[in-house]
């Protein structure tokens, strides 16, 4: 019988992209099925895996090297394309990484993520098929590698990882998606509106679980989210967050009033997609 935390991690040591999605869509049914076994005690050794697993391209460089997005060429709204499609590949490897990586949570805490990680799946084929409609694949041009770097510095700490990737990297998604998605209503785009209106809806979900995990370590450990949260932020250099921000979906996502109500003061920056 398949175990979860295990399964998880060879997948996420995959490098082949079409194997890697469709392993994941196998274990996910597996599991629902029940015929997947969860040993949450079990401490995995990764030994010679190099994590994650991913194909040779793209290219990772530094994020101001990464092609300028432009609305208004065929390869500007592929550079876009590619960059939401970067982003999806690299979620849903974190999302098997916080399966496997972080032992002793509650059974809840691996089913979450192990959907969180068949979702990002399935919108990173969404995203890689409307990319083939302009001549690109995945892996045709640079990208950066800003949200797998924080999954690297949190690997010891699953309050951390709960706390900077979910709730902060991938919350700055509900913030700039809209906005893309806005562009694309302009120029008529429908299948590309109904992609990102696909991924919002999800990705909601999706802080939630960093939220709800976040706030049941804080429970347990007896402390203050807000403080523990900036005590994080500073100790792993999380990114600055900057405005204009999207209040209904993280209040959708589960931050709190008292949360939101620190964000407002930054709300006259731009957002950006992480």
């Amino acid at each position: 019988m398949l175990e979860l935390r295990e399964t998880s991690l060879a997948i996420l040591a995959n490098t082949n992209l079409q194997s890697k999605v469709s392993q994941l869509a196998h274990l996910f049914d597996e599991y629902q099925a029940g015929r997947v076994a969860l040993d949450p005690s079990g401490n995995l050794g990764t030994q010679h895996l190099h994590l994650p697993g991913r194909p040779t391209k793209p290219d990772l460089v530094a994020p101001k090297f990464v092609p300028k997005r432009r609305m208004d060429t065929v390869e500007g709204r592929a550079i876009l394309w590619h960059s939401l499609a970067h982003i999806e590949f690299n979620a849903m490897n974190l999302a098997l990484d916080a399966i496997w990586r972080f032992p002793n949570m509650p059974k809840a805490y691996y089913e979450d993520w192990l959907r969180v990680a068949k979702e990002e799946s399935y919108h990173f084929s969404l995203i890689n098929a409307h990319l083939a409609l302009f001549g690109f694949g995945y892996g045709d041009f640079p990208a950066h590698n800003s949200l797998w770097e924080m999954v690297e510095r949190t690997t010891d700490s699953v309050i951390a990882r709960m706390a900077l990737v979910p709730r902060t990297m991938e919350a700055r998604g509900l913030d700039a998606v809209p906005e893309i998605r806005d562009r694309f209503k302009q120029i008529k785009d429908d299948r590309a509106v109904e992609i990102l209106e696909i991924i919002l809806h999800d990705e909601i979900g999706h802080v939630l679980v960093g939220n709800r995990w976040f706030n049941f370590l804080c429970t347990n450990d007896n402390l203050s989210p807000i403080t523990t949260y900036r005590e994080l932020a500073e100790k792993y250099r999380a990114p600055t967050l900057r405005g204009p921000f999207n209040l209904e979906a993280r209040e959708q996502a589960g931050f709190t009033s008292e949360e939101l109500s620190l964000l407002e003061p930054l709300g006259e920056n731009k957002a950006q997609v992480a």
